[in-house]
């Protein structure tokens, strides 16, 4: 057999796919599309203008910041436009201009950019983003206005979250809660727009639906159980706060979710978990946020722990010994 003849060997994974990571998040940004239009729907001009910021922001930070320390331009892969996406759909229309850059430099930079790019970073970049500046501005990023009111202008309402922790306040009904008509942040409050997304993310293999699935679903049967079977409580855990948004855009990051069927499942489940935990028995009405940051960072445990056992590992052990 002539050396042009012999079969080249080369370690697993030998699956050959045409995605690439620019494909990957170009689909990232046509299924958060509907939520983009319901959110200038529900809260005006000035929804689509902080989303302009936000992803303004972040490709200008991470252009400069390839530019500063001599790396190649990595905006081409449009990473940065969908993290500016995802911390836009987490702000309050309300928010000062202001404040939208330091929230991009803080999932850019700091989170991104600093631990090697993008797949290299422990968290969320989105999400860690949206926790710093609600520890740092916790009045603005707090103040919601009312959907089709005048979104200049500062109208506190409560959440149905809020209303739901304090007993106090008139909730909106299930299908205003379904459309959107609610208060809340930019991206989280349609739930239609956020399953249509949901829905296209599926349809193209760029998730798999068992983080999304199990991690509202965990969410659905604590507050089934906690209300004492009461299936309206648990459509507003459902539809209230952004359990959707995080759920099927945010706990779905390949680079800080486990890989594994079995690793998913877990981090579904602690993540669902951990969001009823901060809901039900904590000061703050909304948990999605830390209950991904948490679970973010135990991700590599928990890929250690559910790691698939190589095959024919034993039984190579086995031949060691004798």
């Amino acid at each position: 057999m002539s050396q042009q003849q012999l079969a080249i060997v080369s370690p697993s994974p030998h699956m050959r796919s045409k995605n690439t990571t620019q494909r990957i998040m170009l689909d990232a940004c046509i299924a958060l599309a509907p939520a983009l239009a319901a959110s200038v729907w529900l809260f005006g001009s000035r929804a689509l203008l902080v989303t302009a910021i936000s992803v303004g922001s972040c490709v200008a930070v991470e252009a400069l910041f390839c530019l500063i320390t001599k790396r190649g331009q990595t905006v081409g892969d449009l990473s940065a436009i969908v993290t500016g996406m995802l911390l836009a759909f987490q702000l309050p229309a309300t928010l000062p201009f202001w404040m939208i850059p330091i929230g991009a430099f803080v999932a850019i930079v700091v989170v991104k950019q600093l631990f090697g790019g993008i797949g290299k970073n422990f968290a969320n970049p989105a999400v860690t983003a949206r926790i710093v500046l609600m520890l740092g501005f916790a009045l603005p990023m707090t103040t919601w206005n009312l959907p089709n009111a005048n979104s200049w202008d500062a109208i506190a309402t409560a959440t149905p979250m809020n209303i739901l922790n304090a007993g106090d306040g008139t909730l909106p009904g299930l299908l205003q809660m379904f459309l959107g008509q609610r208060g809340g942040s930019l991206g989280e409050t349609c739930a239609l727009a956020l399953l249509l997304g949901f829905a296209y993310l599926c349809l193209r293999r760029v998730i798999v639906p068992i983080v999304p699935v199990c991690f509202v679903g965990t969410v659905a049967l604590w507050g089934f159980l906690q209300s004492g079977f009461d299936v309206t409580f648990m459509a507003y855990q459902i539809l209230g706060g952004g359990l959707l948004l995080g759920a099927v855009f945010m706990a779905t990051d390949y680079s800080t979710s486990p890989v594994s069927i079995k690793g998913k499942l877990v981090f579904a489940v602690g993540c669902g978990l951990l969001t009823c935990l901060i809901r039900f028995y904590s000061n703050m009405p909304e948990g999605v946020s830390f209950a991904i940051l948490i679970m973010n960072l135990l991700t590599p445990h928990i890929e250690k722990v559910t790691a698939p056992k190589i095959f024919g590992a034993g039984k190579e052990k086995r031949h060691a010994k004798t």
